[in-house]
């Protein structure tokens, strides 16, 4: 069964390695175009078409697939996989494959359609989620479901973990799923249209902490920007990246000074205590923060540099 893979993150490397370990024939990788990463802006190769080189499979890089129909097509593929390509498909490509599009999305569905399905799920407080293998239909992850693997989330998961997690999750489903679509014995489950909801693009407008929130939203927040975005909040109008959080347990002088605090109020000055900070529904204890410009150290590091004392205000 000859196939093209589509895809371009590092996310969607795990699945293009399984699949060419599984013997299936990959006629052709879709990416996008390679791009200016850095502060000097040198041109960057996808992760994908450097596995995909590395692999020897021949790489093709469209500014627009809507417009290589014919390339698409004189390739001979049946089927396509597409992992985090990052361009939308037209009815005219989704034609081009006898077999189908197939499509390995980060998120259970319908719950969590669009741009940032692992992130939203540890935003909302989630203690699930999974892969599904969608068959791709015009509209946003709106197609009938070939199969789903549920996976919990660490109380105290990020991003970044999470996200290798379900990569490695989705190269073995599609592995499964591709079986399933060589013998031609399986079946679709149609989205629940009641339960759909879409999640949006996430940029660093979200990542900035508001102490009005609760403990739990707060830690949500931090684990589900880290590495990127990165969760952050000012002091004194000053940057201060946050990479890992947890709910504090006062002691009573700190109780007493928390009684009186002021939401983002810093409760103590003792380094081997931390950064605590008032919220919601208690403290938070930032563990791991970065100032702007310096290295990311412990919240008890952040305290013994004076970078903040008692009863300094973090910006709500």
């Amino acid at each position: 069964m000859k196939l093209i893979f589509a895809g371009t993150p590092e996310f969607a490397t795990a699945a293009l390695q399984s699949i060419y370990e599984g013997g299936f024939e990959i006629v052709g990788v879709i990416t996008q175009t390679d791009k200016p990463q850095g502060r000097k802006g040198v041109l960057t190769p996808p992760p994908v078409k450097t596995l995909a080189e590395r692999l020897g499979i021949p790489v093709f890089q469209p500014e627009k697939i809507r417009d290589e129909v014919e390339m698409i097509r004189a390739l001979g593929a049946e089927l396509m996989v597409t992992c985090a390509y990052g361009q939308i498909l037209t009815q005219a490509v989704l034609d081009s494959f006898p077999k189908g599009v197939w499509n390995i999305h980060a998120g259970l569905l319908p719950k969590y359609r669009g741009a940032s399905p692992i992130q939203s799920c540890i935003l909302n407080g989630e203690t699930v989620t999974g892969v599904s293998i969608m068959k791709t239909e015009l509209g946003l992850d709106c197609g009938d479901i070939l199969c789903v693997e549920e996976t919990p989330i660490g109380e105290n998961e990020t991003y970044g973990e999470l996200s290798d997690r379900l990569s490695k999750i989705g190269a073995n489903l599609i592995i499964r799923a591709l079986n399933m679509l060589q013998s031609g014995e399986y079946t679709l489950t149609k989205q629940d249209d009641e339960g759909v909801n879409v999640v949006r693009k996430i940029n660093k407008d979200h990542a900035k902490i508001d102490f009005h929130k609760t403990v739990q939203e707060i830690c949500n927040v931090v684990r589900g920007m880290n590495p990127a975005p990165v969760a952050f909040t000012l002091l004194d109008g000053n940057k201060v990246n946050v990479y890992r959080a947890e709910r504090a347990v006062l002691n009573e002088e700190e109780q007493a000074c928390f009684d009186g605090a002021k939401l983002g109020e810093v409760l103590s000055d003792r380094p081997k205590r931390g950064l605590l900070v008032k919220c919601a529904d208690g403290a938070v204890k930032l563990t791991e923060v970065q100032a702007a410009g310096g290295k990311r150290i412990s919240g008890g590091d952040f305290i013994n540099g004076r970078k903040a004392k008692k009863g300094q205000v973090f910006e709500c």
